[in-house]
């Protein structure tokens, strides 16, 4: 059996290598595509060193641009490296939301390839983020989809969607349990800053809706200015551009630049609070016990919405403030995922 994986972003690269691994152990040959839409070093090849990821046999080498440029060359480059294939895969795997999501989806369609789908099922309800664009198609177009919580398996049902949803748990849990210990033990905190645990705040702004809205943006900042402790950034490439628009960046907020999948945990588990509008930092607080402030006026998660560990703030300076001062009443509730890959690893071979 062959699998041809699609992946291009670091959330992805991260569900890839706890599914690849599960995919060997199964016997089932994978051949692993990078579209390149991240390539920044830290970004892009750290995460294969870090999590033990196979090279991808094919690099199609896209890189930035608009939407509907990133997207299109990525279908162009996807659907010759497919047509090349031979014997062609049993099936195409895509994960989570991305433009390489969605042009996985898309090419396979095209040349009548099944298509599975990690992460099927979530929702913002919110169509003016592209990540909620690219989860619809490619749900709508998968035969496999593998949703990770009940949620998303009833948002799912209620699209029509019921033929081949398996709720298989969250792969991107069961790497947080994996690492967690390694990420503290690999790189200590003293590694990463001179603040002690507990004595920073650590922040990440990325999704389009706050990039590119100057006020909004400038809001984000304002908030984390307020904060009464060093707020800790690693600036994604399209954060870091807005800088040279004029946006003002307050005294305490300390740039970094991208860091790496343990380097991220090892900050998250240290972190008096995260404040993000990434949907995998979000999960990633909760697991770990750290209140989590999501800079957006919504949640595909609305798990970790539970017991106020993670509390929607937008982009309003005093709700930021406020909710970082409301501190959560209860120990987060939540059994760990230990086996996701590898029912997904399973229902794959078994669709043969």
């Amino acid at each position: 059996m062959r699998i041809c994986s699609v992946v291009g972003a670091r959330p992805q690269f991260i569900k890839a290598a706890m599914v690849s691994r599960a995919l060997m152990e199964a016997g089932i040959e994978e051949v692993l595509i990078h579209t390149g839409q991240h390539y920044d070093a830290n970004l892009n090849r750290i995460f294969f060193e870090e999590l033990g990821l196979p090279e991808p046999q094919v690099h199609l080498g896209v890189g930035s641009g608009t939407h509907a440029e990133q997207t299109g060359l990525m279908m162009i480059r996807l659907e010759a490296a497919l047509r090349g294939m031979h014997p062609a895969p049993d099936w195409v795997l895509v994960y989570g939301d991305t433009n390489s999501t969605l042009a996985g989806a898309l090419v396979a369609a095209k040349l009548q390839l099944p298509l599975a789908h990690v992460e099927a099922g979530l929702r913002s309800f919110n169509r003016r983020m592209p990540e909620e664009i690219n989860r619809v198609v490619t749900d709508h177009l998968a035969q496999l989809l593998f949703a990770p919580t009940p949620t998303a398996v009833e948002n799912l049902r209620r699209e029509g969607i019921t033929r081949g949803v398996h709720l298989t748990g969250d792969v991107m849990q069961e790497a947080v349990r994996c690492y967690a210990a390694v990420a503290r033990r690999r790189v200590p905190l003293t590694m990463l800053t001179f603040h002690d645990p507990g004595g920073y705040y650590l922040a990440t702004v990325h999704r389009a809706e706050n990039t590119d809205d100057p006020v909004r943006l400038q809001g984000i900042f304002e908030g984390l200015g307020r904060l009464d402790l060093p707020v800790i950034l690693p600036l994604h490439p399209r954060t870091r551009k807005c800088l040279d628009s004029g946006l003002r960046v307050p005294p305490n907020v300390e740039l970094r630049d991208p860091v790496g999948y343990l380097a991220m945990l090892t900050l998250v588990q240290h972190a008096r609070a995260v404040l993000t509008d990434s949907g995998g930092l979000q999960k990633e607080a909760v697991w770990l016990g750290v209140p989590c402030i999501t800079l957006r006026e919504e949640t595909e998660w609305v798990e970790t919405l539970e017991g106020g560990w993670n509390q929607l703030a937008g982009a309003d300076p005093e709700r930021i403030v406020a909710a970082v001062n409301r501190r959560p009443e209860q120990p987060p509730s939540f059994a760990w995922e230990q086996a996701a890959s590898r029912r997904i690893a399973e229902l794959l071979r078994a669709s043969r």
